[in-house]
C-alpha cells in the first residue's frame, strides 16, 4: 500500500491507497498552528509539521484497519517557497517563513530591480520573481537576523524538510524547487547567480540541496522513524513535490486541456504543459510539474479564508452562508468585493487590503455580502485563467477541488464565471492522493517495472459525476458584465496593475 501525505497551510493529510482495490481505504487530519503578525508576517515551526504527520498518519491507519507493516512507499506534498534553514548540525534554525509571508514584499522589490525588472526575471529564472517566493526570504534574513542568515549550513522547502525527516537525506524536487526564485525552469536546474544577488559569499549555492527527477527516490526510510510510524526498513521515500504539483497528479491533470483549480486557503489554477510556455504573462509562474513537464500556475493568497471571514462577521453556519449567498442575485446588487485581507498576488499587490465597493441603503444587507465575497474570490481566479488562456493554455473542463469545491453553489458558480465544465475527482485531497500515486510510480522505477504516470492516474484518480455542472448561458452573460465591473473597480483602485 501506499502512504501519501500533504502538508498544508491550515493542516496535513494522510491518505492510504490501496493498489488492489485501487480506493482510499484511510484518511486522516491534524491541524497546524500559526505565528501570524499585522506587518504580514506568517511562520510555522516545522516540528508541527512532523507532529502532524504522526498524527494524521495513525488516524489514517486506524481508519484502514491496516498494518503500517502494509505501507511499502511515501511521497510526500508540501506547501510552496517557504524557507526551512538548517545548521551545521542539521537543527532547524528559526520557524519557516511560508508562502503567504508578505512581510518580504519590500526585499521583492530589491531583488527584482537588482535582476532587471520582470523581463530580467524571466530572462534568468523563465519566471517573474513573486512575494512569497523563498529567494525574498533568505534576503530579509539577512537583513533583518543576521545572526540566524550566518549559520545556515542547508536550505530546505516543506516538503524537502518531511522528506529529510523521514530518510535522513536531503534533495529538491524540480516541481518545488521551481518556486525558489533561484531555479531557472527552462533548464530545470539550480541558478547560482541569482543568489550572489543575496549573498556573494559562495555560501548560498554550497547549502542547496541536490535535485531529483519526479520519478526518483530519495531514500529509504530511517530505522527510528520505521520504528515510530511501524514501518517496514525497507519503505522507500518519492521525491515528493509541491501541493500544486501533486494537486495536478492527484486529479489527472497530466494532458492538456484539463484545469486545476483550488478553492482551499488559497485560490491556484493550473495546467499541464509538456513544454514551458514561450508567450508567457509576467504573472503566469511556468513551474515545472512533478511529472517531469511544466505547470503553468497562477496562485491567489484569498479564497476561503476570506468567504469564512464574512461568514464569522455574521455568525453563520457553513449552509446558512451559502444559503444567503444563494438568495443574493448575480452581481449583488452592484456590490464588489476585492477581498485582499492578505495582500494579493494575482494581480500583483502584495500591500493592498481589501475593498467593499458599490454600498448603498438598498443593497446592503448578509445577502449581498455573503454573494459578493464568492463572486470576488472567483473573480480573482478568473483573472488568472484568462492570463492562462491568453498564454495558450486551453480549457475544455475543469477539475475543481479543496474545502470550497464541497458547496454545490459556489460550483455552479464556478462553471458560469469561467464558461466551462467543472467536475470533482472523487477524492478531494488531491495533494495527498497525488502524494500516493507518486510513492507507486518512484517503486516501480526503483524496482525496473517503469509504470507510466499516465496509466497510474487513470488506475487511482476517479471522477464524480454526480457533482459535473456545466455553465448555464444567462448565468454565463450576467456573470460577465459582473466581471467587467470587478475589473473596472480593480484598476480604479489599483492603477498600476
Amino acid at each position: 500500500m501506499y502512504l501519501g501525505i500533504d502538508c498544508g497551510t491550515q493542516g496535513t493529510k494522510a491518505v492510504i491507497l490501496d493498489p488492489e482495490k485501487a480506493l482510499i481505504i484511510g484518511e486522516g487530519y491534524a491541524s497546524h498552528q500559526m505565528i501570524s503578525g499585522s506587518n504580514g508576517c506568517r511562520e510555522q515551526e516545522p516540528s508541527w509539521w512532523v507532529e502532524a504527520l504522526i498524527e494524521s498518519y495513525r488516524k489514517a491507519l486506524d481508519q484502514a484497519g491496516v498494518s503500517g507493516k502494509q505501507i511499502t512507499a511515501i511521497g510526500v506534498s508540501g506547501q510552496q517557497h517557504g524557507l526551512v534553514i538548517l545548521d551545521s548540525a542539521g537543527e532547524v534554525i528559526r520557524p519557516a517563513k511560508l508562502w503567504c509571508d508578505t512581510e518580504t514584499s519590500q526585499q521583492n522589490s530589491e531583488l527584482l530591480t537588482l535582476m532587471g525588472g520582470e523581463q530580467g526575471a524571466l530572462a534568468q529564472l523563465g519566471l517573474v520573481l513573486a512575494t512569497g517566493y523563498t529567494l525574498s526570504k533568505l534576503l530579509w534574513l539577512k537583513q533583518v537576523e543576521p545572526e540566524s542568515f550566518n549559520r545556515i549550513e542547508h536550505i530546505l522547502l516543506p516538503h524537502d524538510y518531511l522528506n529529510y525527516w523521514l530518510t535522513g537525506e536531503m534533495a529538491s524536487e524540480f516541481g518545488d524547487a521551481s518556486g525558489t526564485g533561484y531555479f531557472d525552469i527552462r533548464r530545470r536546474e539550480w541558478n547560482l547567480d541569482v543568489l550572489t544577488l543575496v549573498d556573494d559569499s559562495g555560501r548560498l549555492p554550497k547549502s542547496l540541496p541536490p535535485l531529483l527527477e519526479a520519478h526518483q527516490s530519495i531514500g529509504r526510510i530511517r530505522p527510528e522513524v520505521a520504528k515510530l510510524l511501524g514501518l517496514e526498513e525497507s519503505v522507500i521515500v518519492a521525491s515528493g513535490g509541491g501541493d500544486n504539483m501533486m494537486g495536478a497528479i492527484g486529479t489527472g491533470n497530466i494532458q492538456n486541456g484539463v484545469v486545476t483549480m483550488s478553492l482551499g486557503t488559497s485560490g491556484a489554477v493550473y495546467a499541464c504543459s509538456e513544454q514551458p510556455l514561450q508567450s508567457l504573462h509576467p504573472l503566469v509562474a511556468s513551474f515545472c510539474s512533478s511529472s517531469n513537464g511544466w505547470l503553468p500556475l497562477i496562485c491567489t493568497m484569498n479564497l476561503t479564508g476570506a468567504a469564512n471571514s464574512v461568514r464569522h462577521l455574521f455568525g453563520l453556519e457553513l449552509d446558512e452562508f451559502n444559503d444567503r449567498a444563494a438568495r443574493s442575485p448575480i452581481g449583488a446588487e452592484g456590490i464588489t468585493l476585492l477581498p485582499f485581507f492578505n495582500g494579493e498576488r494575482v494581480p500583483a499587490l502584495p500591500d493592498a487590503s481589501g475593498s467593499l465597493l458599490g454600498m448603498n441603503s438598498q443593497n446592503l444587507n448578509p445577502s449581498n455580502l455573503c454573494r459578493a465575497v464568492l463572486e470576488g474570490t472567483t473573480f480573482g481566479l478568473r483573472y488568472g485563467l484568462d492570463l492562462l488562456r491568453e498564454s495558450g493554455i486551453k480549457t475544455r473542463e475543469i477539475r475543481l477541488i479543496g474545502g470550497g469545491a464541497k458547496s454545490p453553489f459556489w460550483r455552479q458558480m464556478v462553471a458560469d464565471i469561467m464558461d466551462t465544465r467543472v467536475v470533482c475527482p472523487t477524492l478531494g485531497e488531491a495533494g495527498a492522493l497525488g502524494g500516493a500515486i507518486q510513492a507507486a510510480w518512484c517503486e516501480s522505477h526503483l524496482q525496473g517495472r517503469k509504470e507510466s504516470l499516465s496509466d497510474l492516474c487513470g488506475r487511482y484518480v476517479v471522477l464524480d459525476e454526480s457533482s459535473a455542472v456545466e455553465p448555464s448561458s444567462m448565468a454565463v452573460g450576467a456573470y460577465q458584465e459582473a466581471y467587467d465591473l470587478y475589473r473596472q473597480r480593480l484598476t480604479s483602485a489599483y492603477p498600476q496593475i
